[in-house]
């Protein structure tokens, strides 16, 4: 890092946009060039091939082992035509990342050469290593057998030379081992459950589909500065570093003029995710400095996941084609806005109709009322594990901060809505009427009609009905959308279902639908309305007033996970088909093992960059300092020197005031780390991590901070927050 100071920032960055090669096609000619989807299955396959897959992947119906090879032919020739050589299975261990193992298209042809083939059984089923990922105690170390099974929902899609095909990822003994498997089973709960409560209203539906659309958020910082930065390398965020004077205070970056070079960086980005079939549409600044946004069309909730995920990774690639680096971290910089996914989830049925969505008669929106009603009921029962189901070890550093939604779940209804319900709850109803857009008059000349939404938006909630969906804001920005999914998706199923089970018993009994709905609604309503809040959800008197309703305030990610274990998670899992009890707890062992080590290297990180980094730095300062007492002395008489001298002595007392506490405090969290490495139990070992290693960090970043600000900047071995912030 040295070099950069001796250097000036300017010399060592890349300051100038990268020339994007632009296709010459219009984008729907490119568009998902690289995913063997409906358009290459029919061209690739025979025809009755093509029919019983389209057939399996609507219809959520098995496939044969001959049509398996007969597509695993036609995908091969597709992919070797397209220039590939490899083919891998990719699935998503419990890292919260995607892995894969690439083979070759060959097979030895018996005449000491070789001949490229691909057969169905390479295709649906793999081998790999189920003991090497993160599996809660699941698999021993010597049990190495797992599969990983074609997901035919998803399409196949090439990244440089490699075919990759989506799959789930399971153990020997039958347990799910990552994200996919019960995000797959969450969305069959749910589209089952919500079938049952649509057909009250409409016979026709066969089928609900879960929709989502995620909204990623994340930082660039230039490549060479992040190379500089130890933390930034191996934690993802700066574990140290004094604000810049000037960061988003002036709100100046938010929808501001993008930079050359990052608009370069998000073209590249944009052609990339076109061909891989990701329909990447909105990109803008974010309200952080060097903070963006990208946001696709609505899509299927898997597919949708499996495109975040791609994303994820061709971001890292694309960005360090124009000498950037991505940081995906919740919170990579103190003091400023960290960055969140937020996921916009609805369903809605295989004819057409959103549920979520008002209708234009009393039955649409009676039907919206019963779906709305019933996502307030799971919700409200369900609230600590939705919070659970999106925290992390990173996410933390978001949660309740003034930027992101409260670590409290509460639901978002809008005036209109919050006033039907209402109505409803006080039996004052005797049709549901609920107002779609409404025109909004300017009274300028030139500017026409607006058309806005029957409700306005709350960036405190952190679930929030947005006009024909919901936002889930909580979710973090590095993320596995699927594991709020699951959770989510799962309540709601059960949820749905005991819905239509107390529905159909009281039809069996004469009563009128419309009646049995509506009441049926209205206990639904009153029941939950503890859930809802449209206030301020940043505030202290909603954290009391969150306490006193029994929502779940508990702030403490390792004491969060708990609720996956409580009597009533279990059972819902259970109802929902998606976990037994042996699963759930060998997850939790997953999450408190991943959040204990990643605290773990940053405290290590911390402790090395104090010692090794700061103090040294430090103290060469303080030489300059006392260099320079010597010579007032020399130079000037006793009470010029002494006027002139006190400064640079009581600076050097500051500076070892707070070198002595860096000290003992590095001294103090390494024994912390070392108590809480020993502790029998990973939720034990979590706890002390949260409680007692956590807190010293604070304090040494404290420390080092206050040092930053009085140490000659030529002599500081770091890039400081006005260099990392700020794209030249």
């Amino acid at each position: 890092m040295s070099d950069l100071r001796f250097k000036s920032v300017e010399e060592a960055t890349s300051r100038k946009a990268v020339k994007v090669e632009i296709p010459k096609e219009r984008v729907d000619k490119y568009y998902a060039e690289k995913v063997f989807n409906r358009q290459k299955m029919f061209e690739y396959l025979p025809r009755t091939t093509y029919e019983a897959l389209v057939d399996a992947i609507d219809n959520k119906k098995p496939l044969s082992r001959e049509v398996a090879d007969s597509v695993a032919d036609g995908m091969k020739r597709w992919a070797v035509e397209q220039g590939a050589r490899h083919y891998t299975h990719w699935f998503q261990p419990m890292t919260g990342g995607t892995a894969e193992k690439h083979d070759a298209f060959i097979e030895h042809d018996g005449k000491g050469g070789v001949v490229e083939t691909f057969s169905g059984k390479l295709l649906v089923q793999q081998e790999p290593d189920a003991s090497s990922f993160p599996n809660g105690g699941i698999r021993n170390t010597f049990e190495a057998r797992g599969y990983s099974a074609w997901d035919i929902s998803s399409p196949a899609f090439i990244v440089d030379n490699t075919l990759c095909i989506p799959t789930i990822f399971i153990s020997y003994t039958g347990e799910s081992l990552d994200y996919k498997t019960p995000l797959l089973r969450a969305l069959n709960a749910v589209d089952k459950s919500a079938t049952r409560v649509a057909r009250f209203f409409d016979d026709d539906v066969k089928h609900v589909l879960c929709y989502l659309g995620w909204e990623q958020e994340y930082f660039l910082v230039d490549e060479a500065l992040y190379a500089a930065r130890p933390d930034l390398v191996l934690t993802g965020r700066t574990l140290m570093g004094h604000e810049s004077a000037k960061n988003q205070q002036l709100e100046d970056h938010y929808f501001g003029a993008i930079p050359s070079r990052v608009e370069a960086f998000m073209l590249d980005l944009e052609i990339e995710c076109h061909r891989l079939g990701i329909p990447a549409k909105t990109r803008h600044n974010e309200v952080a400095p060097n903070q963006f946004e990208l946001a696709p069309i609505f899509e299927e909730a898997n597919l949708a996941n499996d495109h975040n995920l791609l994303l994820m990774s061709v971001m890292n690639e694309v960005a360090r084609r124009h000498n950037f680096r991505v940081l995906l971290h919740e919170k990579p910089f103190a003091g400023i806005n960290g960055s969140g996914k937020h996921n916009n989830w609805s369903l809605g049925t295989d004819t057409g109709k959103l549920l979520f969505s008002p209708g234009k008669t009393p039955k649409e929106n009676l039907e919206f009322i019963v779906f709305v009603s019933n996502v307030m009921a799971a919700v409200h029962k369900h609230n600590a594990l939705l919070k659970a189901s999106i925290m992390t070890a990173t996410n933390a550093h978001r949660l309740g901060a003034n930027e992101a939604p409260p670590a409290i779940i509460s639901m978002f209804l809008g005036k209109q809505l919050s006033e039907v319900l209402d109505r409803i709850e006080k039996n004052e109803v005797d049709s549901i009427i609920m107002e779609g857009k409404g025109e909004m008059r300017l009274d300028l000349t030139q500017i026409p009609e607006l058309m806005i939404d029957n409700t306005d938006r709350n960036r405190t909630s952190p679930f929030a009905f947005t006009g024909n969906r919901f936002e889930y804001r909580a979710v973090g920005s590095s993320a596995n959308c699927a594991s709020a999914l699951i959770a989510l998706n799962a309540a709601v199923a059960v949820e749905l279902n005991e819905f239509a089970d107390r529905v159909e018993a009281r039809l069996a009994k004469g009563e009128p639908i419309d009646k049995v709905l509506l009441d049926e609604a209205r206990e639904n309503i009153i029941k939950a309305r503890a859930i809802q809040f449209d206030g301020n959800g940043y505030s202290d008197e909603w954290k009391v007033e969150a306490k006193r309703r029994g929502l779940d305030v508990e702030s403490s990610a390792p004491l969060m996970f708990d609720s996956y274990l409580w009597p009533s998670s279990v059972e819902m899992f259970e109802k929902a088909g998606l976990f037994n009890k042996k699963e759930l707890e060998a997850r939790n062992e997953v999450k408190w093992e991943m959040y204990s080590k990643k605290l773990q290297i940053e405290s290590r990180v911390l402790g090395d960059l104090a010692i090794n980094h700061i103090i040294p730095a430090a103290i060469t300062y303080q030489r300059l300092l006392l260099d320079n007492v010597y010579k007032v002395k020399e130079l000037f008489d006793g009470d010029t020197a002494k006027k002139i001298g006190g400064q640079d002595m009581a600076s050097i007392e500051k500076i070892a005031g707070h070198l002595n506490e860096i000290k003992f405090l590095v001294e103090k969290m390494i024994k912390e780390r070392h108590i809480a490495n020993r502790k029998p139990s990973e939720r034990e070992k979590a706890i002390a991590y949260h409680d007692n290693v956590a807190p010293l960090m604070e304090e040494i970043r404290h420390h080092i901070d206050s040092v930053e600000l009085m140490v000659d900047n030529e002599i500081w071995p770091l890039p400081k927050y006005r260099e990392l912030l700020f794209i030249r």
